[in-house]
């Protein structure tokens, strides 16, 4: 039986590599995302190569959206096995005191909430067949705490928590529930490469294996492996896939000295 995951964010970065590795191992995959255009072009991409992929708009700071995406992919499909959330606002940096309201709800809306909403639409299929996998998509901005960015760090470290918790309340029905720290090449590392390349170059040396990772050859599998049999004894953990950067932190503050 084909097994059906759920990816948010789906059309560029992370989430683009999760779609594609997840499509390769034979899973259904519905790829979400806000960026119309960039998703139904990766769709097209993957299913020109004899994958079964299907696009959904969905924005998730919208509650109604990540329910219907979810209930929707449970209705087509019979199930949903793998739920990653990966979608996540972008903000701008600044100080706490500058940082509106506002701001930290939009970011708790779209990278705490939105976690929420897909894992209660998720569960009640997921423990009626005794199987699930979910993969929350957390920071080291959080853990770390790095500045300028505390509304995405607080909503961050609340996933985490929120992580945990469904690990320990859900492992009775099958569902594990872990937590990815990435240290990845997104769209804003590659913005910093081009805009600020010798601040890079700095974020570089201080990552232990001397590199940003690679979404689809560094993070992806790792996705990969927690959705699968092998990891059915793991739930509630933060998985670093980082090339060692959070052992003793990057120091983000001295990239704006």
């Amino acid at each position: 039986m084909t097994q059906v995951a759920v990816i948010t964010g789906a059309a560029d970065g992370l989430g683009k590599a999760f779609a594609t590795r997840f499509a390769e191992a034979g899973y259904q995959v519905v790829a979400a995302d806000i960026n119309d255009a960039a998703g139904e072009a990766l769709v097209a991409a993957l299913n020109a190569r004899d994958f079964h992929v299907v696009y959904r708009h969905c924005d998730v700071t919208q509650k109604a959206q990540v329910e219907a995406l979810v209930n929707g992919a449970i209705e087509q499909f019979g199930a949903v096995d793998v739920l990653i959330n990966n979608a996540v606002p972008l903000g701008a940096l600044s100080p706490i005191e500058e940082k509106s309201d506002a701001e930290f709800q939009r970011q708790l809306d779209g990278g705490f909430f939105a976690a929420r909403w897909a894992m209660n639409a998720a569960f009640a299929a997921m423990k009626a067949r005794g199987f699930g996998r979910i993969i929350n998509l957390c920071s080291l901005n959080g853990v770390n705490a790095h500045p300028q960015t505390a509304d995405y760090n607080v909503a961050k470290e609340a996933l985490r928590a929120l992580t945990r918790t469904a690990a320990r309340e859900w492992a009775p029905h099958g569902i594990t529930v872990n937590a990815i720290c990435p240290g990845a090449i997104t769209a804003a590392f590659l913005a910093m490469q081009t805009f600020a390349p010798e601040m890079a170059q700095r974020v570089n040396k201080q990552i232990p294996m001397g590199y940003m990772g690679d979404p689809y050859e560094d993070i992806s599998g790792v996705a990969l492996f927690l959705a699968s049999k092998d990891a059915r004894y793991m739930t509630g953990n933060t998985l670093f896939v980082d090339g060692g950067g959070h052992i003793n932190g990057i120091n983000w503050a001295s990239l704006f000295d």
